[in-house]
Order: structure tokens, then C-alpha cells, then sequence
């Protein structure tokens, strides 16, 4: 039985009740600064995307849900441009995962296009 299997419990099902609910003011923030946080945003028009301009120049990773743009409007495709332009002049990465999410790195983090697990 490998490390994973022990960890994960192998092939078994698993129900609700294998699981426990973890309440988010037991967990530590510790005292020691990070040198980047991941910000999570939702991106409803134009004055959303100056937001998470920001946190890239700060140096910060931000995963932004765009579902609420309708594909179609020409707000969407302004904002990638804007969000594209970012990415490149703090030399980072951006991703778009299908219709519903971006990623938008800063200086020096790059996103892989491959997904763990898999071998192409």
C-alpha cells in the first residue's frame, strides 16, 4: 500500500461523514509576512478589472470568476486585452480556464498549461 493510499484510504467510498467541516477561525494566519497572497475576484464590468490590475503590480496571483460577462460582449473581450496588456508588462502569466475563470500572475510566476496527473 503506497503513501497516498494510507492517506486517502486506497479505493473505498467515502460519505459525508468521512469528512470534517473545518471552521475557518481555527485555522493559524501565523505571524510571518508573505511575500504574495492569491486574491480571489468576481468580475462584473470595467471598474472590476482595475482592481485586480492593482493586486498584479502589488506582486500578488488573482483567480478571477468572469461567469457574470456575458461571452458575447465586447466588455469581456476588453477586459482580457486589459488584463493580457498586465501580465505582460510585469512579465507574468495569464490563463483563461474555459468561459468561467482567468488566472493572472505577476513577475517571475508562470502557470502550467498541463494538468497534474496527466502526460500529453
Amino acid at each position: 500500500m503506497g503513501l497516498m493510499s494510507r492517506i486517502i484510504g486506497g479505493t473505498q467510498s467515502r460519505s459525508a461523514e468521512d469528512y470534517v467541516e473545518l471552521d475557518i477561525n481555527d485555522v493559524s494566519t501565523g505571524t510571518a509576512q508573505a511575500a504574495m497572497q492569491v486574491h480571489i475576484a468576481e468580475v462584473n464590468g470595467q471598474a472590476d478589472a482595475i482592481d485586480i490590475k492593482e493586486a498584479v503590480y502589488d506582486g500578488d496571483i488573482v483567480i478571477a470568476d468572469i461567469t457574470r460577462l456575458r461571452t458575447e460582449d465586447k466588455t469581456v473581450e476588453h477586459i482580457v486585452d486589459e488584463l493580457r496588456q498586465v501580465a505582460q508588462e510585469v512579465d507574468g502569466d495569464i490563463v483563461r480556464k474555459g468561459d468561467d475563470q482567468m488566472i493572472i500572475t505577476p513577475t517571475g510566476v508562470r502557470i502550467s498549461r498541463e494538468k497534474l496527473g496527466q502526460s500529453f
